[in-house]
């Protein structure tokens, strides 16, 4: 148990970290970029992220607690984690507003089909991380308008 509260906590510092770094990299391109009167205020997407990723680590040790999550169901975490990377470096690293559409859209599709898993296995840890496919639909709708704009 407690080697697996290792690597969940882990694997979400490595997601959240690699993700910091690649926005870090492109905040000076995209603080130029034209945005929405509608905007979110840019302060609160990392808190909005940090509680995302605070509830993942609580769902995950809550949920690994009771029985060992199924290997299809931790690739489908792997496939979230890599996607998110990814996402902050097409978008923020590469500057690439289309293609950055493309990998959050896949990316939204695939934070719904884990959200589903996570309600099959505990509807209360499915309410508690839902926020994260809700986020990621703002965020594309968000993304979408950049490309729009720009």
């Amino acid at each position: 148990m407690k080697k697996n509260v290792i690597y969940i906590v882990v694997s979400i510092l490595i997601v959240a970290g690699l993700g910091t770094l690649f926005t870090q990299l492109g905040m000076g391109w995209f603080d130029g970029l034209d945005k929405p009167t509608e905007w979110i205020p840019s302060w609160i997407i990392p808190i909005v992220w940090t509680v995302i990723y605070g509830l993942f680590a609580y769902v995950l040790i809550k949920w690994q607690s009771r029985r060992p999550i199924s290997k299809e169901n931790i690739i489908l975490l792997i496939v979230n984690g890599v996607l998110n990377i990814l996402w902050c470096l097409v978008f923020f690293t590469l500057n690439q507003l289309f293609l950055g559409n493309v990998v959050i859209i896949i990316n939204a599709l695939f934070a719904i089909r884990l959200y589903l898993e996570i309600c099959k296995d505990d509807a209360m840890n499915g309410f508690i991380i839902s926020l994260y496919p809700i986020w990621l639909c703002i965020a594309t709708s968000l993304n979408m308008a950049l490309w729009i704009l720009n």
